[in-house]
């Protein structure tokens, strides 16, 4: 399974946002650093906005963090950009060998 391209956008967003503190990042200021559309990066600013994770300054336009980026995990970003339901981050496997040492244990561990 491959992580789509929003994950690494939404990092490097919250990455400008946190060494440009100071300074207003527009969507097309923070697109031109990604290289992509400010529609794209508009798209996932709306996503980390209802994940809590930045606040956007309408009109003027621009975000900031809303949380102290250590307090910021990459499963937070995950979470945020992926729409990943509570529970459903991994899949198990279900038919691992009962018989086998470690098959016979690894869905306990997993979980």
């Amino acid at each position: 399974m491959k992580i789509s391209s929003r994950f690494s956008v939404a990092v490097h967003m919250l990455s400008l946002l946190y060494i440009g503190k100071d300074l207003v990042f527009t969507s097309e200021v923070i697109a031109s650093s990604v290289n992509t559309n400010p529609v794209v990066i508009r798209r996932v600013t709306g996503m980390l906005k209802k994940a809590g994770l930045v606040s956007v300054n309408a009109g003027c336009g621009g975000a900031n963090l809303l949380k102290p980026i250590e307090n910021i995990t990459l499963l937070d970003v995950y979470k945020a950009v992926e729409v990943v339901k509570e529970g459903q981050l991994f899949k198990i496997h279900e038919d691992s060998d009962s018989t086998c040492a470690v098959g016979s244990k690894i869905h306990f561990v997993l979980e």
